[in-house]
C-alpha cells in the first residue's frame, strides 16, 4: 500500500461514515494531531496522527497550493 500523503485542506474519506451520514472531511489542522471537519454537518474532530492515517480510506479533493 502506498503511502497516505495528504496536506491542508484536503477533502478526505474515511473508513466509517459520520453519524450525520457524511462521508467527507476537510482537514483543517494538521500537527502531532489532525483536525478534520465533516461537510456534511460542520462537527470537527481532532484526533492523533497515527490513529488518522490509520482511519483514512483515500484523498477524494487535492488542497490548492
Amino acid at each position: 500500500m502506498a503511502d497516505k500523503e495528504f496536506n491542508l485542506n484536503d477533502i478526505v474519506q474515511m473508513k466509517k461514515p459520520h453519524p450525520c451520514g457524511e462521508n467527507r472531511w476537510k482537514i483543517i489542522r494538521m500537527g502531532m494531531d489532525i483536525r478534520i471537519k465533516c461537510m456534511g454537518c460542520s462537527h470537527s474532530v481532532m484526533i492523533p496522527r497515527k490513529r488518522f492515517t490509520k482511519k483514512m480510506k483515500k484523498i477524494l479533493v487535492k488542497a490548492d497550493d
